[in-house]
């Protein structure tokens, strides 16, 4: 498909995702009652489910799910690995960790832009112990063990925090948390988590001809002029402030940086630059309707969203232990 007719189509999608995510919920919303709220003539009650409710919670799932996807698909052409996400890097783990040391020493309670700032600032503390670790090698291999040994210490650090919880009641709050979730979100939280996420997307999109060279190997990259030095700075440090803006407000939710490049790729010519800005808009739209899910679908509590996000990975994992059974 051509990148234009793809980009239209994504979104096209994007967009029906965001209007359904405004129109239902626990109460629907035609659209003629929506158009009316938002142009100020409508009922007091769907003003405030638009502004106050749906809005940010859509807002948030879109930028959300757009860093996402986006930092899964630079990372996958980076580190020239198909199962590299935010994670692999420790960053989500780490931006968790500080999250829940908010809830954990009461932060949260005293100020509500503590969790989130928290939150951040653990991802960009991961983002100088990656450095310190991997040191000046440039080999992906090296990032990636660096990356597993920092996510790795700040999962034990939220294990920590939930075996030493005061009452059962705190560790309930920080497993709720980090489950993931867009429930009571607002417009603060919009402000918190979207400079964080232009920024950091702004670094990711930088990087498309780099990642392209990449795929020659390093040296033919340097020999055409690719600073892989600051291609890795770019790089990492765009996904640790976008991934930490994004998990500041909605909590630790995985796969999407996994599964959107890989429904992706099959649809462009597969170079890494090719599959950016698509993965960008896909994981915003596959966020937007994974939330709308957790919405309509009828139980007793409200699903958490990295549990949706948990069970829609398991298919991709799948399709590689099937591809690598072949190859055996």
């Amino acid at each position: 498909m051509r990148r234009g007719m793809l980009i239209a189509a994504l979104a096209a999608l994007t967009l029906v995702a965001a209007v359904a995510s405004l129109r239902f919920g626990p109460v629907d919303l035609s659209i003629a009652r929506l158009a009316a709220a938002a142009t100020g003539h409508g009922d007091r009650v769907a003003a405030i489910i638009l502004f106050d409710l749906r809005l940010p919670r859509t807002l948030l799932a879109l930028a959300v799910g757009a860093i996402l996807g986006l930092a899964g698909a630079a990372l996958q052409g980076f580190l020239r690995n198909p199962l590299a996400e935010p994670s692999v890097l420790g960053t989500s783990n780490a931006a968790a960790l500080g999250g829940v040391a908010a809830l954990y020493f009461g932060f949260a309670q005293a100020h509500p832009a503590a969790l989130p700032l928290l939150s951040i600032g653990a991802a960009l503390l991961s983002l100088v112990l990656l450095f310190a670790l991997a040191g000046r090698s440039e080999s992906p291999l090296t990032l990636i063990l660096a990356g597993i040994a920092v996510g790795t210490l700040a999962v034990a650090g939220t294990s920590l925090a939930l075996n030493l919880s005061p009452n059962p009641f705190a560790a309930m709050e920080i497993m709720s948390w980090l489950l993931g979730s867009l429930e009571n979100r607002s417009f603060q939280h919009v402000w918190i988590a979207l400079p964080c996420v232009a920024l950091g997307t702004a670094m990711l999109l930088w990087n498309g001809r780099a990642l392209d060279a990449l795929t020659l190997g390093e040296e033919a990259a340097q020999a055409l002029g690719v600073d892989i030095g600051r291609t890795r700075l770019r790089l990492l440090a765009g996904t640790a402030i976008g991934v930490g803006g994004a998990v500041a407000v909605s909590g630790a939710i995985g796969f999407v940086g996994l599964i959107v490049p890989h429904l992706i790729r099959p649809l462009t010519d597969r170079s890494p630059s090719a599959i950016l800005l698509p993965s960008a808009i896909g994981g915003a739209a596959l966020l937007t309707l994974a939330d709308l899910g957790v919405r309509i679908i009828p139980t007793t509590n409200e699903l958490k969203l990295g549990v949706v996000t948990a069970f829609l990975g398991v298919p991709v994992f799948l399709i590689h232990l099937m591809r690598e059974k072949r190859l055996w």
